[in-house]
């Protein structure tokens, strides 16, 4: 059995879509430890076998914000400041996690977030364990989604 969690941005411009047959209150939380994540509150998680679709309304408030190695794209709203998620590309797809705190319900991930350290690593280390710990992420935009 597959759920879908819904939610998106404060002013509705970014949705986000997560599907997993996995449990909810099961699925790993991790709090990254560097300045953005901790600035935007950023709680994460994702499942290798799910699907992450985020539909933007307005493309043009979708800010994709790059720092450190310039691996990664974070997805925020330009009009509520609202950090969603994490994308990088990986062989032709997108992998990415989604902040939890942008789900509408957000009960099965009341619960701690494993700290993360991220800093030491090198490129390729990164990318190698986002290929097995990242899911698949859509992103689509325009006036039609």
């Amino acid at each position: 059995m597959t759920t879908t969690l819904r939610g998106g941005c404060h002013c509705g411009n970014i949705t986000v879509a997560f599907e997993t047959a996995l449990n909810p209150h099961a699925l790993p939380l991790r709090a990254c430890q560097c300045s953005f994540c901790v600035r935007h509150g950023g709680v994460t998680t994702s499942d290798p076998a799910g699907l992450l679709v985020v539909e933007v309304r307005q493309p043009g408030q979708l800010q994709r914000y790059r720092f450190a190695l310039g691996i990664t794209d974070f997805l925020n709203c330009r009009s509520c400041g609202v950090y969603v998620a994490a994308v990088m590309g990986s062989e032709g797809r997108s992998l990415g996690v989604l902040n939890v705190n942008v789900l509408d319900d957000r009960e099965p991930f009341a619960r701690a977030a494993q700290p993360m350290q991220y800093g030491a690593e090198k490129v390729e280390d990164r990318e190698a364990r986002r290929a097995t710990a990242w899911m698949p992420v859509v992103v689509r935009s325009g006036p039609s989604t």
